[in-house]
């Protein structure tokens, strides 16, 4: 279900955590209210990466806990969902709307939050921001350099939502988490239900989680 996901949202993650470096160089008065948010979750998460508890295996998993939290803070997986599922979104219930949120938030945590121990020291580099013409639309832009010398474009959308910013799409070279689950979610419901559907991630999220265990 995320074999193209899953090579596209780790530098994306990878970068949320790491672009900090850059970003806590620059004068305070210089981040606009986003990348103030995305900073401010940024930092947190990056301690609690460089914390013992998350070196050591006994209390990892309760870490990658603490940086879930921190995650959801600035990643809107309602807003996420709904894009991702598009035009058939309105024709979910409420529950089942809470139902696949929770699920695909879970596949997403559990999918890329195990692999943050790979996080290596890369190179970020905040390049700016584009917005549209009301303010109501944000992207933070940044890359990440890696070891290897290759450097990947990851941009953040964002938008306001309860006096904060949130993300709801990540670009990664280019490429649209939204768009590309999108596609996948789009097949599974041209012959499943909405509760089909939520099933399945979490049969994922089941499998995912174990294969971290193993």
């Amino acid at each position: 279900m995320h074999s193209i996901t899953a090579r596209l949202l780790r530098p994306a993650l990878l970068t949320l955590l790491a672009c900090v470096l850059t970003l806590s160089a620059l004068p305070a008065q210089a981040a606009s209210p986003s990348r103030a948010v995305l900073e401010g979750t940024i930092q947190h998460c990056l301690s609690m990466l460089a914390d013992p508890a998350f070196a050591n295996p006994a209390t990892r998993e309760s870490q990658r806990g603490k940086i879930a939290v921190e995650v959801r803070k600035v990643f809107d997986f309602e807003e996420f969902s709904a894009r991702t599922v598009g035009q058939r979104w309105r024709t979910f219930s409420a529950a089942q709307k809470q139902a696949f949120s929770d699920a695909f938030a879970d596949l997403l945590l559990a999918t890329y939050l195990g692999q943050l121990q790979n996080y290596n020291g890369e190179q970020i580099r905040y390049t700016g921001e584009r917005s549209n013409d009301k303010g109501t639309r944000v992207e933070q832009l940044t890359e990440i350099a890696t070891r290897d010398g290759k450097t990947i474009p990851v941009a953040y959308r964002m938008l306001p939502k309860n006096g904060t910013w949130v993300v709801y799409d990540v670009i990664v070279e280019g490429v649209s988490l939204v768009k590309n689950y999108r596609t996948q979610f789009q097949d599974i419901l041209t012959s499943a239900s909405p509760d089909e559907l939520t099933s399945r991630i979490r049969a994922k999220v089941e499998e995912v989680r174990s294969r971290s265990k193993s």
